[in-house]
């Protein structure tokens, strides 16, 4: 399957999608571990996250998919959100609580 494809695939079978170095319970930067708390901080603590570290194609095709230069990248029902200061911006707003709203965490 094409990246492009596996991407789109991800990002609209999934609620909220978070690309990142390392995982939710092991980020591997400091932007990835804000990003996961935040999410947390917004009743989510469960999400579909993709470690880019582990899969260079799609550490390269998340960035031209969503045409956003930088990890971690959150989507939610299939639109990409940002980044982390955006979705840090969005929190302390209160529009990411919103955003969220009627998101049931995966099984």
């Amino acid at each position: 399957m094409d990246v492009q494809q596996l991407i789109k695939e991800q990002v609209t079978g999934n609620p909220v999608v978070l690309y990142m170095k390392g995982t939710p319970k092991a980020p591997m930067c400091g932007f990835s571990a804000t990003a996961v708390q935040i999410l947390q901080a917004n009743n989510l603590p469960l999400f579909f996250s993709v470690n880019v570290l582990e899969d260079q194609a799609i550490r390269d095709g998340v960035k031209k998919y969503g045409d956003w230069p930088t990890i971690p990248q959150l989507y939610v029902r299939g639109e990409l959100v940002g980044g982390c200061d955006i979705m840090r911006e969005m929190h302390e707003s209160g529009e990411l609580k919103k955003l969220l709203e009627g998101i049931a965490a995966p099984d």
